[in-house]
């Protein structure tokens, strides 16, 4: 957790290769002490404590730690369940929760489609067409550009694609997800990965 915190990604790699060895899974290493970590820095920015320097450390950090982590965390011949397109919105750059999420995923066996960050609504509708898509994920870190999925969940209904939306983010609510009409909100990683497991249960 430190290490992300103090945006240690000279060291944080090794750090992680430590724990491996020590016994540890990469799954726990991810939900105690890497999220916990990122989600500090987040709080730390967000109370002006933390700077745009330390909270791009602290995203660095993250990032090279989930590098390292994500192969050992998938396993390649494991049958692959139903397909899931990720995007950050149009607009916004910012796509650490969502690469978590997508790390999560992977992790249960989904099909995971990244897109990146600052995707067209156009982008994500016709990928989740082309691709059979069960659900589309949304991430919106900001409140200028989470309107950018209501966008998105009116192509979806337009082009009557079938894939469920599901919406996140750190400005991102319930009842934002119930006003634009996605199909569902996630809190984070790991509840996305509850939510996405009902969705499916009821199709």
């Amino acid at each position: 957790m430190n290490a992300v915190v103090n945006g240690e990604k000279s060291k944080i790699v090794d750090l992680c290769r430590k724990e491996v060895e020590n016994g540890k899974s990469p799954q726990e290493i991810l939900d105690n002490s890497l999220i916990p970590g990122i989600n500090k820095v987040g709080e730390l920015y967000d109370s002006k404590k933390f700077f745009l320097p330390q909270l791009i450390a602290g995203a660095d950090s993250m990032e090279k730690a989930m590098s390292y982590l994500e192969p050992l965390m998938v396993n390649a011949d494991s049958k692959m369940k139903e397909t899931i397109v990720m995007a950050t919105v149009e607009g916004d750059i910012h796509d650490i929760g969502k690469n978590l999420v997508c790390v999560m995923l992977k992790n249960y066996g989904y099909n995971v489609i990244d897109l990146g960050k600052d995707v067209p609504a156009e982008d994500i509708v016709d990928t989740a067409i082309k691709e059979n898509a069960a659900i589309i994920g949304l991430s919106a870190l900001m409140t200028t550009t989470m309107m950018r999925m209501a966008d998105v969940v009116k192509l979806r209904n337009d082009k009557s694609c079938s894939a469920k939306v599901i919406i996140g983010g750190a400005c991102v609510t319930p009842s934002f997800a119930n006003e634009i009409g996605a199909d569902d909100y996630s809190s984070d990683a790991a509840d996305c990965v509850r939510v996405v497991k009902n969705i499916l249960a009821k199709k």
